[in-house]
């Protein structure tokens, strides 16, 4: 609805924000419940009012805008805080896929899917799933995302810095056939099949969905290929229900080659790994190079990632009373992965010198969630437990080969292998809390406690890896916050809350370092810890919506995995704990519309994270002091801006991307340079087009002036120091794109 003709359409944020807090009349606004990350219906706005702490969403229009298969995880860059890297145009290729809020990197943070835990997925995951491989895109219809931290109820042990909640759309209602196809750039082409069997006279609706994308790589040979099945069911029992659900992906990607500031300057953005060409890198490993290579480490011949993924699970609703609810739901997850690189390091035979070397995952958990909701007066007393047993094994074998071969399938028959560790991990969490609401619910005020205990058992069958026992556990972890309106068009925010970050298990973390340096380092390890503070205000008034909220976080016993040699050979990390990151920030955002046509949202982060309190470590004989260095992969500045419009069935969309300047080494002496992004999308709704309905058209083009710039850092991890910048850890964004998508239903 437009404004009333006395407000003016143009009111800068704070002016907003004076306005309204100026207001004299009051109503009551309508509350909103503290958000438990669970399977509630998506909000159609960014701002979520009655949170006590920065929670935004990402809604259903947002992700069928985007290009078809593009990572719900891409969709969140236009919010404050969130900084999103990918050298794919989807943002889906894993090794590549980076996000970070505020400062923590991924693997600090929480992810959730309808309430089950997703781990930190992470690439070498050890305790969950990618949301690319969990669930089609197309099936997702909300994102919701607290850039502080996470509520209580949010089932992660990783979530130091923020947790991001992914809602699926369930069955629907109406019976239908959804079908969606899109073309594009490097031979792209997504198909998307989803039945509804709409409700049925029993009570019972059911959907299920199948989508096979085929993509080339934008550079380089190989591609990014990936099969999902989806399905769920839900029964009505009375005023309960009962659900269930079966999701399947079969996804492999090839790899674009790591690259360094050296690598380009010598080769190009553009450079990339040998194949299909051969002989080029027997010649390399022979050490033969041509064409500006000059070392082993320039490329490979080919790099792959398989991953097969089995995510089953029921949940049962119950409603025993009025203002009573008990949701549980059991799910399992199983997981095979595979690793493959080309390397020069281990020949195959006298004659070839080089071999596939091929990293093993596996990953087998099985857990419950359950929370408990009873509306008491003015209260709402929320409690509830997550308890999972996860099994991660992961090897490293060598296998022999006479040539090129395909290696888009799961290899057996190692010729040696050299790691093989396998991890039991048990997490149990409890936690309680309490909504109180008073002042005619003007003041709302949210406190409450978890409990989290995790413990990790390993075992190293083959090589110097550690093997031994490690528990991350706290009590008391407490959490409090409050709301007050101060009109109907204000209100103001802030929260504080304390967080723990469990050990991990695997390739990364403490149990990668050698059993010598694991029993050096198990005396003095401690999980990571932080603090969060928030204090904001969101305001809307007439077309225009916003918030400030500033932010400050204290991140204890940082733990940081330092590598000592380049990712193919994959030596044992060095652990250190550098003490604290103190981090402070601002975020704002504004959604104006301009007209009934045309809206413009801005988001804009100022993030200063660093080094405090850090003690010496070495490498080597070097003592390293990275105090008052900025964290790694961490932008100070973000910014985005988007302008849409919709009229008469056309929509179009164009938006800008800045991130700032970020570095990839603890010392700081290897800048990443800052950069703009752009993209586009357009289209026109067609309504009913032969035996369709809400047939559409859309396009889509990313990268819209086909930028060249560094994407993802730290692929290979952070480094020390690297100032001559030789060390490759970083992927190249990809060039411009476009993609044509057609739609519908029968």
């Amino acid at each position: 609805m437009s404004a009333p003709s006395r407000t003016p359409r143009l009111k800068p944020l704070t002016l907003l924000v004076l306005q309204a807090c100026a207001g004299a009349a009051f109503a009551a606004p309508e509350p909103a419940p503290e958000p438990a990350f669970r399977t509630e219906p998506p909000i159609e706005t960014v701002f979520v009012q009655g949170q006590v702490r920065q929670v935004q969403n990402i809604t259903r229009k947002d992700l069928q805008q985007a290009t078809p298969g593009t990572s719900p995880l891409k969709t969140l860059e236009k919010l404050p805080g969130v900084s999103f890297q990918s050298a794919d145009p989807f943002g889906a290729y894993e090794w590549s896929t980076h996000i970070s809020i505020r400062g923590f990197a991924q693997n600090q943070l929480g992810f959730t899917l309808d309430g089950i835990p997703l781990g930190d997925m992470s690439y070498r995951n050890h305790n969950g799933l990618h949301i690319s491989r969990a669930v089609s895109s197309e099936n997702i219809g909300s994102v919701t995302v607290s850039q502080g931290a996470g509520a209580l109820a949010t089932a992660s042990t990783s979530n130091l810095g923020g947790a991001v909640a992914f809602t699926t759309r369930g069955p629907q209602d109406a019976a239908g056939v959804q079908l969606a196809q899109t073309f594009g750039t490097e031979r792209t082409s997504r198909t998307f099949v989803r039945y509804d069997t709409g409700l049925l006279s029993t009570g019972t609706k059911a959907y299920l969905s199948a989508t096979r994308q085929r993509a080339d790589k934008w550079k380089g040979d190989g591609g990014q290929d990936q099969d999902q099945f989806n399905a769920k069911v839900e029964q009505e029992l009375g005023r309960h229900v009962a659900s269930a659900f079966f999701n399947y992906s079969e996804r492999t990607e090839t790899d674009y080659q790591d690259l360094s500031f050296d690598s380009v300057r010598r080769l190009g953005y553009g450079w990339d790994n040998y194949a299909p060409d051969w002989h080029r890198a027997v010649d390399a490993a022979n050490g033969n190079y041509t064409g500006g290579v000059t070392n082993l480490d320039d490329a490979y011949y080919l790099g792959r990632g398989i991953r097969h993924d089995w995510l089953t699970g029921a949940k049962l609703e119950l409603k025993p009373a009025d203002g009573v609810r008990l949701d549980t739901t059991v799910y399992g997850h199983r997981n095979r992965g595979e690793s493959h690189w080309y390397t020069p390091y281990t020949p195959s035979s006298a004659t070839v010198p080089i071999s596939v070397r091929a990293q093993e995952y596996g990953i087998e958990r099985v857990g419950v969630v359950s929370d408990l909701t009873w509306e008491i007066g003015n209260h709402t007393v929320t409690a509830g437990a997550w308890g999972e047993r996860s099994t991660h094994s992961w090897s490293r074998a060598f296998h022999a080969v006479s040539g090129p071969e395909d290696t888009s399938h799961f290899l057996d028959n190692p010729f040696s292998t050299v790691i093989a560790q396998r991890f039991t991990t048990k997490t149990r969490q409890f936690y309680v809390q309490d909504s109180v609401a008073a002042l005619q619910e003007r003041l709302k005020l949210n406190f409450g406690f978890k409990s989290t205990r995790a413990t990790i058992d390993g075992d190293n069958d083959i090589g110097g890896r550690a093997a031994g026992t490690l528990e991350a556990s706290k009590k008391f972890l407490p959490q409090a916050g409050l709301t007050f309106a101060v009109t109907p068009q204000a209100e103001l925010f802030t929260s504080w809350s304390k967080n723990l970050h469990a050990h991990t298990a695997g390739a990364d973390g403490p149990f990668s370092q050698t059993q010598a340096a694991f029993d050096l380092s198990k005396r003095t390890l401690k999980p990571e810890t932080s603090t969060t503070v928030d204090l904001g205000v969101r305001a809307k008034n007439g077309n225009v919506q916003g918030s400030v909220a500033l932010y400050a976080a204290e991140f204890e016993d940082r733990q940081l995995n330092v590598a000592t040699c380049t990712g193919i050979v994959g030596c044992p990390t060095t652990l250190t704990n550098v003490g604290k990151v103190e981090t402070r920030g601002l975020e704002a955002a504004v959604d104006w519309k301009l007209a009934p046509q045309w809206k413009w949202f801005n988001s804009f982060t100022y993030n200063r994270s660093e080094y405090k309190d850090a003690p010496l470590y070495y490498e080597g004989t070097a003592a390293i002091d990275v105090n008052g260095r900025r964290v790694v992969d961490a932008p100070r500045v973000l910014f985005n801006t988007e302008l849409s419009f919709e009229q008469a069935g056309w929509f179009a969309r164009v938006d800008g991307k800045y991130t700032g300047k970020r570095y990839y080494t603890y010392l700081n002496d290897s800048p990443v340079p800052s950069y703009w992004i752009a993209n586009a999308s357009a289209g026109y709704k067609l309504g009913v087009a032969g035996p369709f309905r809400d047939a559409a058209i859309q396009l889509n083009v990313t990268n819209l002036f086909d930028r060249k710039y560094f994407a993802t850092i730290g692929t290979n991890g952070f480094a020390s120091s690297d100032p001559s910048g030789t060390f490759a850890t970083m992927l190249a964004g990809a060039p411009r794109a476009a993609f044509l998508s057609l739609s519908g239903k029968l």
